[in-house]
């Protein structure tokens, strides 16, 4: 694993190594069986994620990240390795423990949001509180959607809502159990670009501000350039773990052309940006 800076002069994970980690992951493999043929999808990652760290995880498709964020989020399990989540080993879980790790201890952000079409933005968060017999449900519901700007949305329907409005629904509602992370897997990816800034800002503020632990899954790498440590995997393996030496801060910077982006972000990812590399 090459552990340097996206502007290759810091040492990446050997500062991420030495606080408390929410996830630790040793030597994780994943395999499906095809018929006559296995096909090995992850081929032993080994990583950490430290309490507080805002990291996105980004590859081509294919590469594997997909059935990563899945690991991660305890929706499945892994051929073989180790997963702790939170100092509990979730690795050998069955589905019902597995289960209550996910109500408990994740935070799910998805592309599409779902949200219930017919419920209220306040029931919607109440439901995780409603699933884990918590008390007090419409005051913590209404302090998670107010944490996020949506104090005068509570009773709105989706329909109701913008796009950008809808995903703050759906952060609030990962808010809510106080997980030990939140996982977000491409949470701009419906939205429009300015909604998908304001979005990020809020992710940025969350993390900022009360320390939230936020892994971000994306295929983006203007996305990746607002958190502050960049994974990328391919085929399978991780091929870089970096620090991100000047994160972006939503709404600031204007986003380049996309072929201007994923030149930059290959160089550094898969070349470590050596002239020399490419010639």
């Amino acid at each position: 694993m090459t552990e340097s800076s996206l502007s290759g002069h810091t040492n990446g994970a050997a500062a991420m190594h030495t606080g408390s980690a929410v996830m630790d992951i040793h030597d994780i493999t994943k395999s499906y069986q095809m018929g006559q043929v296995t096909l090995d999808v992850l081929k032993g990652i080994t990583l950490q994620i430290q309490h507080g760290e805002f990291v996105s995880i980004m590859g081509p498709s294919g590469s594997g990240k997909s059935t990563l964020m899945n690991i991660l989020g305890a929706l499945d399990q892994p051929t073989s390795g180790e997963y702790f989540l939170d100092g509990q080993d979730v690795s050998r879980l069955n589905e019902r423990d597995l289960a209550r790790v996910r109500n408990k201890k994740i935070g799910f952000v998805f592309q599409s949001f779902n949200l219930l079409k017919r419920t209220s933005a306040l029931r919607q968060v109440e439901l995780p509180l409603i699933y884990n017999g918590a008390g007090e449900r419409r005051k913590r519901a209404t302090a998670a959607l107010t944490s996020v700007g949506l104090e005068a949305r509570l009773d709105h329907l989706p329909s109701e809502l913008s796009g950008g409005q809808q995903q703050r629904v759906a952060i609030a509602r990962a808010l809510v159990n106080e997980p030990a992370l939140i996982l977000a897997d491409e949470p701009t990816g419906n939205l429009d670009s300015r909604s998908g800034m304001e979005v990020m800002q809020i992710f940025q503020e969350l993390n900022r501000d009360q320390g939230i632990t936020t892994v971000f899954v994306t295929h983006d790498p203007w996305i990746a350039r607002h958190t502050n440590r960049v994974i990328t995997i391919r085929d399978g393996n991780i091929v870089a773990d970096r620090q991100v030496a000047e994160p972006l801060v939503a709404g600031e910077s204007e986003r380049p052309s996309e072929a201007e982006e994923l030149e930059g972000i290959f160089r550094e990812a898969y070349y470590g940006g050596s002239e020399e590399e490419y010639t």
